[in-house]
Order: C-alpha cells, then sequence, then structure tokens
C-alpha cells in the first residue's frame, strides 16, 4: 500500500494497536487526536517499539529493511486532510460529533474504515451488550454522517485490542463489510498486512450490525475466561480469505 493511512483516535488502545501493527509492516501511518500533542506523544512511542523490536529481530514484525518506522501525530482534522485512507477508532458515544467536526477536513473520494461499536457499559463499568442504533449500525450512522463520495467500510471489530498492542501474532479473523468494493479491497488489504489476521468480505455495510454485536459477546467471554478471544470462521475455500 503506498498512500498513509490514518488512524483518527489513534491514541486508544484500539487504534494505538492497528497503528503499531502497520507501522512494523513498513506503512506510513499517521496517529491522529483532539491533542496534536498528545499524538505525537504515542507516534514516538510506537516508533520506538517498532525500533526496538527490528533490533530484536523479532520474527513477527514484518518491518521492511531495518528502516526507521514513518509513523506522525496530528490534529484528527490534519489527520483527515493529509491522505485518503483513514480508519476510525473512537468511541461511539463520540463517533457522531467528531464526524460533524471532521466533516471539511475528509477528502472528496477517501475510504474511511469504521472500528466503531456501540458498546453500553454494564455493572462495574464492563461492556455487556451493544446499544441499538437508529440507522442499524455504527458504521451506518458513520456512512450517514460522512461527506458525499466518501466510501465506508465497516472491520476490525473483534480483533482484540490487548493483542494488537503487545509483540504475539495476532489470531483472528477480521470480516469486512461494504456497499464499495473498493472500499472492501482496501480493508481487506490493511487487515491482511498483520501476521496471522485473515481478512474476509462480510458482504454489505448493513452487515456490520452483526459483526458490532459478536464484539459484546466476545468481551464477555474474556471477563468470564479471563483471556483475549478472537474470532475465526472455518469451512470457507481458501481464496475466500486473504491473509499476508
Amino acid at each position: 500500500m503506498n498512500r498513509a493511512i490514518a488512524v483518527i483516535g489513534g491514541t486508544g488502545p484500539a487504534g494505538m494497536g492497528l497503528a503499531l501493527r502497520w507501522a512494523r509492516a513498513g506503512e506510513t501511518v499517521i496517529i491522529g487526536s483532539r491533542d496534536a500533542g498528545r499524538a505525537q506523544q504515542t507516534a514516538e512511542v510506537i516508533r520506538q517499539r517498532v525500533s526496538d523490536s527490528t533490533r530484536a529481530g523479532a520474527p513477527s514484525t514484518g518491518a521492511q529493511g531495518g528502516s526507521a518506522p514513518h509513523i506522525s501525530g496530528m490534529g484528527n482534522s490534519e489527520a483527515c486532510a493529509a491522505t485518503d485512507l483513514l480508519v476510525l477508532t473512537v468511541p461511539f458515544a463520540g463517533q457522531a460529533a467528531l464526524l460533524k467536526q471532521l466533516k471539511g477536513a475528509i477528502r472528496p473520494g477517501s475510504i474511511l474504515i469504521d472500528a466503531t461499536v456501540p458498546l453500553a457499559a454494564g455493572i462495574g463499568g464492563r461492556a455487556s451488550r451493544t446499544l441499538g442504533v437508529w440507522q442499524g449500525s455504527a458504521a451506518q450512522q458513520t456512512a450517514e454522517l460522512v461527506p458525499k463520495g466518501v466510501s465506508v467500510a465497516a472491520a476490525f471489530h473483534n480483533v482484540s485490542a490487548d493483542v494488537l498492542n503487545g509483540d504475539d501474532d495476532v489470531d483472528c479473523d477480521v470480516i469486512v463489510c461494504s456497499d464499495d468494493p473498493k472500499a472492501t479491497e482496501a480493508a481487506m488489504e490493511l487487515a491482511a498486512k498483520i501476521p496471522r489476521i485473515r481478512a474476509l468480505d462480510g458482504g454489505r455495510l448493513e452487515n456490520a450490525r452483526i459483526v458490532e454485536q459478536i464484539t459484546a459477546l466476545l468481551i464477555g467471554l474474556n471477563i468470564r475466561h479471563k483471556g483475549h478471544s478472537g474470532l475465526r470462521i472455518t469451512g470457507l475455500p481458501e481464496e475466500a480469505y486473504r491473509s499476508a
């Protein structure tokens, strides 16, 4: 992939984990945040971690040639303006307000990959279920809020942020849903850059509702069994899966 990836909300656990994995794969990554200074600090942490693992010869990094990772930090608006490939990793509570704020900064023709899950907090602040979204899913809400001509794909909902931020390979499938084949292709390509992840075309964007709901189930399993569960889809022909 020869264009930068802007991770909007990239200072949170999920965004930082994805950014780390793509930086390890040699991609150019932009961390976006409401606070540009915090975004720059996060970029420096990731840069150092990639450099350390490259020097140590970690087999799962995928780093190319031992060169310094291309990663920077910016405000969210500047990050959107810098590239046409965006990954949204913000809490659902702030999704709509942020997208309205960024509407003028998102480039025409951009692809936005939405990893938002509409989680409701249960007892003790634990996410026990998903909220009902009038549009059907968080990704469909995003599709209504982005500028005309921006394509939306839903992906990365079921990948553990804890695992992404670690050093082990990610043993998980990523289901991608979109109404635009180009957006589906871009999201599947990004997923396949992370070692051990397989990407699957999950059909239309409306199917994101189902994928988002699985996240609450996985969180419940993780709490109950003290683990970091992921999702594997079996029984499909080999050509259905995209992997590194």
